[in-house]
């Protein structure tokens, strides 16, 4: 089982996957490396990455290349580009290769798991970073925090007190909770909310904090993921929602959501993990999710004008 965690391959070198990489390339520039292929590669060592307008020349690796294994990969690609990720470390991966996915949803622990084996997987969940992307340009504000842990966290895995130190040297904010299934569910519920309802409404965190018909809505879709978390036998409560809050009202009124960034700059959404997995939980558990019906139909026209104009 791996000791230390000096080796750190990102996959995914967007908003989330840049900030992450900067935070840890301050604290020492030889840990951290991305995991690129084709012309990004080649754009992402010729331009590098500016991060909150300073340069960050981080290492670049593509997936034909014979590297040592990395003791920790971090995946923070978008869910439709996980595929070709999950193809791309295939070959950079080691017999002692710890994985923490920083996606979206609640199925890319069991994904990545599925390929690489669940005793190779941590799961993780971010909440209240605010990293945003221009090109190759990312900006962020409030690094917020990183649930992270086996799926039960009732005593500490040695691999999981060693990522706490890591993360603790490098000034991630972390907590490792006894249930990660649960904070899972707790994220998924948030994405399913703010994302969804910012992107529907092109409306930035500070509509959230100002308008309360904005925050009805993003909570009208987040009830309905509670409701089919106790049908999965997952407690999650209006308390969780009242924590969400507590987030969101720290964070910078102009900062956007994920979905939001996708919408504005054409590109595909997530809509299928947030909205289309509600639907088909809903279905699972013959519950009805007209919200998140709504939002989806409303998500879908938006990304096919997109591709139709292009």
């Amino acid at each position: 089982m791996t000791k230390s965690f000096h080796r750190i391959f990102i996959i995914g070198a967007g908003a989330m996957g840049a900030a992450y990489g900067s935070i840890l390339y301050d604290m020492d520039p030889t840990c951290v490396s991305f995991i690129v292929r084709g012309e990004r590669a080649k754009r992402l060592k010729e331009r590098g990455l500016i991060v909150n307008g300073r340069p960050y020349p981080i290492h670049v690796v593509t997936p034909d290349r014979n590297v040592e294994p990395p003791d920790l990969i971090m995946v923070a690609v978008k869910s439709h580009q996980l595929p070709q990720a999950l193809e791309d470390m295939k070959s950079l991966v080691g017999n002692s290769t710890v994985f923490l996915s920083v996606m979206n949803g609640i199925e890319s622990e069991e994904q990545l798991g599925a390929v690489f084996g669940m005793d190779k997987v941590l799961y993780a969940v971010a909440v209240g970073i605010d990293a945003m992307r221009d090109e190759h340009k990312v900006t962020f504000s409030n690094r917020g925090k990183l649930y992270f842990g086996e799926a039960d966290n009732s005593v500490l895995t040695e691999r999981v007190k060693t990522l706490q130190s890591l993360f603790s040297k490098a000034g991630i904010i972390s907590e490792t909770p006894r249930s990660m299934i649960r904070v899972l569910w707790w994220k998924f519920m948030i994405n399913v909310g703010i994302n969804q309802a910012s992107a529907v409404l092109h409306a930035p965190y500070g509509v959230f904090q100002s308008f309360p018909e904005a925050s009805s809505l993003m909570e009208s879709a987040m009830g309905e993921v509670m409701m089919l978390a106790k049908a999965s036998k997952i407690d999650l409560t209006e308390k969780d929602i009242n924590e969400w809050h507590g987030f969101l009202s720290s964070l910078a009124p102009t900062g956007k959501t994920s979905m939001l960034q996708d919408v504005e700059a054409g590109r595909k959404t997530e809509v299928e993990i947030f909205a289309g997995k509600v639907i088909s939980l809903g279905k699972a558990y013959n519950k009805p999710t007209p919200v998140n019906e709504t939002l989806y139909r409303i998500l879908r026209v938006t990304e096919q004008r997109y591709l139709q104009s292009k």
